[in-house]
Order: structure tokens, then sequence, then C-alpha cells
């Protein structure tokens, strides 16, 4: 295994720009998700890192040493892509097998090997399938394990989810979590599904327009997102994202007119000029009422979805901004209803007119939802 890493790595198609001199940095064994919308230049970024794309400037270190100009059979990463690829006239052992028949390694290792990501995943009982017998999750793990029996030093995974129903997508992303645990591997794995790098991430890279917004934990984006981009990125339901005007910043309080309601948060950062336009971002699941200091929004309900463990309200505010509130359990309210949402202060952003955080988890205290503490990191 090796670490990986990326200095001013920059992608050109032509007089388009695509990467924006990436800097990042994996360390061995971890596994790293690159997320952000269709079109962010992840999948180019995977591409380059695997050789399969040429870049335009800038370093690619595998194991510290500089693979630029390396062909990608020679830069000892494997690569698992959306479609399987798998040769359909081969059974399963075949399949895996081929690359190391191919690269003349010895018959009995290459048995070994087989056999070995065979039991890893779970596929012992179907080696003498062929591809067309197998189910997709089957299909899925049979491209895994040929990747694996090549003893890479990195695997990249290009959104191998995609083509899989949701209940194959969950069981497989489970079983991919199992197998960097079980091999303690550098694993890199694109997805445009936030959830799938928020269950499987040791560290999320969000990428916006060819450029990183920010690198983390799956928490620390969570908890502390560095810009409205990413504040809106991660998080299902999405944040709720509010334009408000500053009135006054004085005694450790900034006050905002948000339409026409009026709120209060505790601030201490950098000065403030009354008027200054902010936005206010409150997560749906953080509307919960709490001790202390606490923001309350009125609105009128416009739909009620009953989801069963959750009740999810979307709140039409005067000036026709809407949120959206996430009650555990049912709550009984109907379209119409005037509807008042109260939320800790401690759980609430605060972005500035280019879009970066001023105030929240990074700097915020420690505050309760649902009997939980949750604390900047």
């Amino acid at each position: 295994m090796a670490d990986l890493s990326l200095s001013n790595v920059r992608k050109a198609f032509g007089a388009l720009n695509v990467l924006h001199g990436i800097d990042l940095k994996i360390e061995d064994g971890e596994f790293v998700v690159f997320v952000g919308p269709s079109g962010c230049g992840k999948s180019t970024l995977l591409r380059a890192i695997a050789g399969l794309e040429d870049i335009s400037g800038g370093d690619i270190r595998i194991g510290g040493e500089i693979v630029n100009h390396v062909p990608p059979a020679e830069r000892q990463i494997a690569m698992v892509f959306q479609s399987y690829a798998l040769y359909p006239h081969m059974d399963v052992y075949t399949n895996m097998a081929f690359g190391l028949k191919f690269a003349k390694i010895p018959k009995d290792e290459i048995d070994r090997r087989v056999r070995k990501a065979a039991s890893i995943l779970k596929l012992d009982a179907v080696l003498d399938r062929k591809p067309g017998a197998l189910s997709g999750g089957q299909r899925q793990r049979v491209a895994i394990g040929r990747a694996i029996v090549r003893q890479p030093k990195a695997f990249l995974f290009d959104e191998p989810l995609s083509n899989l129903d949701a209940a194959l997508r969950v069981n497989t992303r489970i079983e991919i979590a199992k197998l960097h645990r079980e091999l303690g591997a550098t694993m890199i794995y694109v997805t445009h599904d936030q959830v799938e790098a928020m269950t499987l991430a040791d560290k999320i890279v969000v990428l916006n327009a060819g450029r990183i917004e920010q690198v983390g934990t799956p928490l620390d984006l969570y908890h502390a997102p560095a810009n409205l981009f990413v504040a809106g990125f991660i998080g299902s339901p999405a944040m709720n994202l509010m334009e408000a005007r500053v009135s006054a910043v004085a005694d450790g309080n900034m006050k905002l007119s948000v339409g026409e309601q009026h709120i209060s948060l505790p601030y201490s950062g950098a000065p403030v000029a009354p008027g200054a336009t902010v936005t206010v971002g409150i997560r749906p699941e953080h509307w919960i009422p709490g001790d202390g200091p606490s923001v309350k929004i009125e609105g009128t309900v416009d739909l009620v979805e009953h989801l069963g463990e959750t009740s999810i309200v979307y709140l039409r505010l005067a000036d026709g901004q809407m949120i959206t509130v996430r009650y555990p359990g049912d709550i009984f309210c109907t379209a119409g209803d005037r509807f008042v949402a109260d939320a800790p202060a401690a759980a609430v952003h605060l972005f500035d007119a280019a879009g970066q955080a001023m105030l929240g988890r990074r700097s915020g205290p420690a505050y309760g939802i649902l009997g939980q503490e949750f604390r900047a990191r």
C-alpha cells in the first residue's frame, strides 16, 4: 500500500480548464471519497491518478514517486469502474485470474490470490458461473475481486454502485466498507451520492467546478461547512439557507432581519457593518427546541411528509423563502397552518456575502440535539 499526493494538478481539454490546481494528500490506508455534482471534475481527477488522463500541469506522487509519465499498468493501482467490464464468456474464476495470467504470475499463486479474494467477497460458491448467471451485486463484487488479486498500492472506485438498485447499493456499500477494514488498503472512491460519501469515507474531498471546496472527515463537513456550497451539498435534506440582513452588532450579539422577522445570535467574530447581507443556515434536523438561546422562525405550512420515524414540514416564510423542518415521529399540522420552528442558537451557521462561514460549529459552543451533545471538531 502507499500514500498519494497531488500538487497543483491541472487538466485542460483545449481551452476548457477542468481541474484548477488540485493540492491533496492521501495517507496510506485512508478511504478518501471525491464527491460533488456532475461535471465537478471528480472522475477526471480519479482518471488522472490512474494515468488514464494526461495532466496539463502539476505532479502526482504514489508512494513518494512522481508518476506523471508512468503508464497506467505500471502505477500499481487497480480501478473498479461503474460498468462491471467482465468477460461474458469467462467464468468468475477466470475473470478474476485473467490479469494475473497476462502478467505471467505462477499458477499456484494465481489460485491462492483468487480463492482468498473470493472468500473475502463471499464468491466461493459462484466461481464456476459466468457473469450472465450473477446478480448485479455479485458482478460488482467480481469486478472488485479482480482488483484485489492484483495486490495494488491503491484502489480507485469510479461510481461503482450507480448501476445497482437501492437495496443492492446499501448491501454493496457495507461490503466495500468491510473490505477496507480487512485489507487496510488505500482507497479513493468517486460518487455524486453524499450519503455514500458520509458512510464510507475517512476523509471527504468536496469538489466544485474543478476546485476543492473543503477536505475533512464526514462529521467535520457536516458540523462545520467552510462555505455555502458545502453547507448545501452535505446533509439530506439539505441545510436551510435563508437570506438575512444585519441590523446591529453589539454586546456579543448580532441582530438579523429574515424578511419581516427578527432574530438574535451570539457573535464574537470580525466586525460586520449594519445593512450587510448574510446567509443564515440551519439543518432541518436541528429545529429542535432546547435550553438556552434559540432562533424562532414563523411560516405557513406548504406540505407535510409523514415518514413514520420522522415528519418533514415544508414552511413558506412571509417573504417567500422556503425552509424544511424535520421532527422525529408524527407531527400534527396540515397545509395552511401557521407554524413556528424553533432551533438552538448554537445550531445556526452564518455565511458572509462571499459565501464563507462566519459563525457556526467551527467556533460555536457545544449544544444538545435529542439528548446528545455535539461539539465543533
